[in-house]
């Protein structure tokens, strides 16, 4: 008969050790019990299995397999793969511990100066740092650049004034790439969170954005647009983007185009409802006024393309700054007001948002041998999305970074 364990993690080992249970030298285990598992890929929980957790990976879902190893007992709890944030900016230890806390395990930053991102990114690989997996962008790559790229890329300064051209995009391109980024991020559009800025204007030709897409995908870097506008967009569809961020004021036509070429969607809704009110990541009366027109027209988009069949993906578009309030989950809920159901808002923050960074083959979901990244929550949220904002437990990489399940004293 199986002895039951508190939650305490070195009482755990220690009572495991003294009975003789163990792990193989050198391999570190965690079992989670009676968890009702939202794997992301079925349509309904899969009701309470026992994962299993070896190495950092996911080895066993239904706990037929060997079970030694420190037992966490979720009493029916619901466990779900650890969040993925699509489009973030990040430039500092405390922003990415802050996002790793709130359930994300996994982010894809989408533009931050001095290559912030990237130093962020090699720490949490060498587990330096308390941080989910960073996908970094490093700078954006427009026609007017954050003057920080000039003092990083001193050879560039000839474009001060303006980047105009395929050849002159694909040298800020192969700046970026040479530093390691794994995403790159262009803007086709103005941007919506600026009073001074139109965000249905143009900014990139195709032949700028194809110029781009050919030289980071000689590399195997994929291409990310900023877009709000729908000639814009179309021209990043075209030039062949992996995803289009925000996309306002898609047309029909160029969502249907989408939905031919695989493009993926990041509406971020939830910053336009951040954009709209006073507070939060934004807090300016221009912006009130155009966010509280811009996101009706926003969730009429992500309702046209679910009903196309473009993939959606959740994200925040937020820094996860002092200031901010704002969460992925915050995200996953507004997706359900645009049409999605509970499940495929989850996914869109889990194995959709995998599939697009080409990282589902070893996150995003749960199942034998893929990463150890998951959250657990009390309610079933499905029935209560926002339960999915009391995260209780964080795994990453098979260790728990945060543990709120119990509050005894022990």
């Amino acid at each position: 008969m199986r002895r039951r364990l508190g939650r305490n993690p070195a009482l755990i080992v220690a009572t495991l050790a003294s009975l003789g249970f163990g792990a193989p030298a050198g391999a570190q285990s965690l079992v989670l019990a009676r968890a009702n598992v939202i794997d992301g890929i079925a349509a309904t929980p899969l009701g309470e299995r026992t994962v299993v957790i070896r190495d950092g990976r996911i080895v066993d879902v239904d706990g037929s397999g060997e079970t030694s190893g420190p037992v966490i007992d979720l009493g029916g709890k619901y466990l779900l793969p650890g969040l993925i944030d699509a489009h973030v900016h990040v430039a500092s230890t405390q922003q990415v511990r802050k996002a790793l806390r709130s359930g994300i395990t996994t982010v894809r930053s989408m533009g931050t100066s001095h290559y912030a991102d990237v130093g962020l990114s090699e720490l949490a690989r060498k587990n330096i740092i308390e941080s989910p997996e960073v996908l970094a962008a490093g700078y954006h790559v427009g026609p007017h650049p954050a003057q920080a790229l000039f003092m990083d890329e001193p050879s560039l300064t000839d474009l001060w004034s303006g980047v105009r051209g395929p050849e002159a995009f694909r040298r800020v391109t192969a700046a970026n790439l040479e530093r390691g980024v794994a995403w790159i991020k262009i803007t086709v559009t103005e941007r919506a969170g600026l009073p001074n800025t139109d965000p249905r204007k143009q900014t990139m030709t195709q032949e700028e954005v194809e110029a781009v897409v050919e030289e980071a995908t000689s590399r195997g870097v994929p291409v990310a647009s900023h877009a709000h506008g729908d000639e814009g967009g179309r021209a990043a569809v075209l030039g062949g983007v992996r995803s289009i961020e925000h996309g306002t004021y898609l047309s029909e036509e160029t969502l249907r185009l989408m939905a031919e070429r695989g493009t993926f969607l990041v509406p971020t809704v939830a910053v336009v409802e951040d954009l709209k009110g006073p507070g939060g990541d934004y807090d300016d009366p221009v912006l009130q006024v155009r966010g509280r027109h811009m996101l009706p027209r926003l969730i009429e988009t992500v309702r046209t393309a679910k009903r196309l069949g473009v993939k959606i993906v959740a994200a925040t578009d937020t820094g996860f700054r002092d200031g901010s309030t704002l969460t992925l989950q915050h995200d996953i809920e507004a997706l359900t007001k645009c049409g999605l159901s509970p499940m495929e808002a989850i996914q869109a923050a889990t194995r959709v948002s995998a599939e697009m960074l080409e990282i589902d083959d070893r996150t995003g979901s749960i199942r034998a041998g893929l990463e150890a990244d998951l959250i657990v929550v009390d309610k079933n949220p499905l029935d209560e999305i926002l339960s999915l904002q009391d995260v209780l437990l964080v795994v990453n990489n098979g260790e728990v970074v945060l543990d709120r399940l119990s509050f005894g004293i022990e």
